[in-house]
Order: structure tokens, then C-alpha cells, then sequence
């Protein structure tokens, strides 16, 4: 696929016919920084290669991975070239264009699905591998209820594939009303897990409501001394530690973080803790393989699973949802219109 470039002219595109269309408007970040560094933007319309999808996005979002990458943090992410590149990981949209190659997906398809590492979503067109991680919108499902369906719950998938937890048993989830953590609650109810939750005060309804049998209030009481006893922990906000959550688990208990944790502790007692045969930390690198998307697309359409969203904004006002994003008081997903709904 081609990634888009800055066009030279600024004004947007118009014109009655797609293909007269050259520029497309996108959200453009010229460097690593604030919510500032991210501008609106003509840039090249993306071409679809042989394999390739091109989609008319309607929605995308702000989530933590964009911000992160906006920032540049964990440090390394700072070798890559943040000048010109187009974030955004999530969109739901229509099929414009397929490729040559491409079977399974025709033009008019309603489509979402994830692109970290190519990105690209806060734009009026994206080019995705058309066997990538991206599915049709269920029936019945808007552009914005589908797109927050993938970033959060891709990582919720993968802290509950790689701690290997099964249906029965119990699992608490730390930081349950952000997008990995509000999905991990509605994947595990799904499963027939008994989930405990903790969250703040005023979120408590929400998240019983996602699944959870017991909620804990950490304003009011440290829920690392709530005296249960859990298969896993799953620390979906990277704020707390294995050796906090220690006591919690069980003898085989297993606590999950997708951050590496003060001086990277829970990458090295990943590798360390499995030896010893007990309880032990899992780092999970996340997975986006196919079943994936489908177990996804197939929880969308029952109903089991509907991706929390706190707020909307416009393509034109995305400056201000990073600003939000970084304030940590999201709860769920921040939604970006492209197509006015």
C-alpha cells in the first residue's frame, strides 16, 4: 500500500467524482509533542495496491496508543520519523476501492479494523491490507458503535490468551473503565468468568453493567487488600505491581500488564516467575490475528460485547480529543467523526 504524503496545495479537495479527487484531508503530525503537533491537512489520496482495500473512513479514534506514539513514549519510539506521518489505529468505513487480488470484500462493503504500525485512520481514506485485521460491521451497528471495537479489545484478547484463563474462573480487572480495561470486563462475562472490577465511584453502575459480579471503589478501599483470591489479575491501566497484586492471586495465580512497570519489572519477571512454577507475571505482547477479529465481529453482532464511548468530536477539533486523551480521565473510547453521522 501507499502511504499518503503531505500534498504541496492546502486547500481540501473537492470535486463531484471520486476520481477526480487528488487530496484527501487528514490530520498530519510534524512532530513529536502536545496535541499541538497535530494539524489538519491535504494530503495525498492513498492508493490501493493488488491486496489492498481502499476505505472511505466514516469514524476513527484517539486512544492511548496514537498519544504515545504523538509523544514519542516509551523513548524509542523517537527513531521513527514522526514529521508528516498520519496517526490513527481504528476506523470504520466503506469500501471504495479493491484490489485486483482481493476476494471476500467488493466496493460498498461497511468494514473496521485496526492499522498500528502503517496507521493512517485520521484520514478521509485508508489503504489496508485487505487480509489484515479488519472485518465487516455487523448489521444493525453504526460507523461509531464498530470502531472502538478493535485497539482496547485487541488487548483485553491478548492479557486473556497469554495468562491462558478459561471459563470459570475468576479474574480481577484493575482499571476497568478504559478501552482495554472496559472490553476485558465484557470479554471475560462472555467467557462465563466471575469478574470482579475496580474502578472509581462514580463508575460503578457502568461497569456492573458490563458484566462484573463484584465492583470495588479504590477511592474508598485499597482493593490489593480486599482479601479475595483470584486466577489473575489483569492491571489494564499499568498503575499498580505484581508485588501489590501478589496477594491476590492464588498459587498458580497469574497477574497480567501490558506496561513494562517501574524499571521495566514486568518484562524481566515474565521471563523470570514462569520457572518458578507459581504465581508469575505475564507481559503479553499483543496479538492481532484473524479469529480475533471474528470472535470480535461475533460479539458485536449477539450483543455481548458494545465498546464503551465517552465523547465525539469532528475531524476538524482531533487536536482537542488528544488534549483529552491525555488528561487520563477518558472513560471508554473518544470517537472521531469524519462523515458527520
Amino acid at each position: 500500500m501507499v502511504v499518503p504524503r503531505v500534498a504541496a496545495v492546502t486547500p481540501a479537495a473537492t470535486g463531484p467524482a471520486f476520481a477526480t479527487v487528488r487530496t484527501v484531508r487528514a490530520a498530519v503530525q510534524t512532530g513529536y509533542g502536545g496535541p499541538d503537533v497535530v494539524r489538519l491537512a491535504d494530503v495525498e489520496r492513498p492508493v490501493a495496491g493488488p491486496r489492498d482495500l481502499l476505505v472511505r473512513v466514516h469514524a476513527t479514534t484517539v486512544n492511548r496508543t496514537d498519544t504515545a506514539y504523538r509523544v514519542g513514549t516509551p523513548a524509542f519510539l523517537r527513531v521513527l520519523r514522526a514529521r508528516g506521518r498520519i496517526l490513527g489505529t481504528e476506523y470504520a468505513g466503506v469500501v471504495e476501492e479493491a484490489g485486483a487480488e482481493v476476494t471476500g470484500y467488493a466496493a460498498g462493503d461497511r468494514v473496521f479494523g485496526y492499522s498500528e504500525g502503517p496507521f493512517g485512520a485520521h484520514a478521509e481514506y485508508l489503504a489496508v491490507r485487505a487480509d489484515g485485521f479488519l472485518a465487516p460491521i455487523p448489521d444493525g451497528l453504526t460507523f461509531a458503535q464498530a470502531v472502538p471495537a478493535t485497539e482496547g479489545a485487541h488487548y483485553a484478547q491478548s492479557c486473556i490468551r497469554r495468562a491462558g484463563i478459561r471459563p470459570g474462573q475468576t479474574v480481577l480487572v484493575y482499571g476497568a473503565t478504559g478501552a482495554i480495561g472496559s472490553a476485558a470486563v465484557q470479554l471475560l462475562a462472555a467467557m462465563d468468568v466471575a469478574v470482579t472490577a475496580v474502578c472509581a465511584t462514580a463508575h460503578l453502575e457502568l461497569v456492573r453493567s458490563l458484566g462484573a459480579g463484584h465492583v470495588i471503589d479504590y477511592t474508598a478501599e485499597d482493593f490489593t487488600r480486599s482479601g479475595g483470591r483470584y486466577d489473575a489479575v489483569i492491571d489494564a491501566v499499568g498503575k499498580s505491581t505484581f508485588g501489590a497484586c501478589r496477594r491476590l492471586l492464588g498459587p498458580r495465580g497469574v497477574y497480567v500488564s501490558g506496561d513494562p512497570g517501574p524499571f521495566l519489572q514486568n518484562v524481566g519477571l515474565a521471563l523470570v516467575t514462569p520457572l518458578l512454577r507459581r504465581r508469575r507475571v505475564v507481559f503479553p505482547v499483543p496479538l492481532q490475528r484473524r479469529e480475533m477479529i471474528e470472535e470480535l465481529r461475533a460479539l458485536l453482532a449477539d450483543g455481548r460485547f458494545r465498546p464503551v464511548v465517552d465523547r465525539h468530536y469532528p475531524l476538524a477539533e482531533i487536536a482537542e480529543a488528544h488534549r483529552y486523551v491525555d488528561t487520563g480521565t477518558k472513560v471508554g473510547n473518544v470517537v472521531i467523526d469524519v462523515v458527520t453521522p
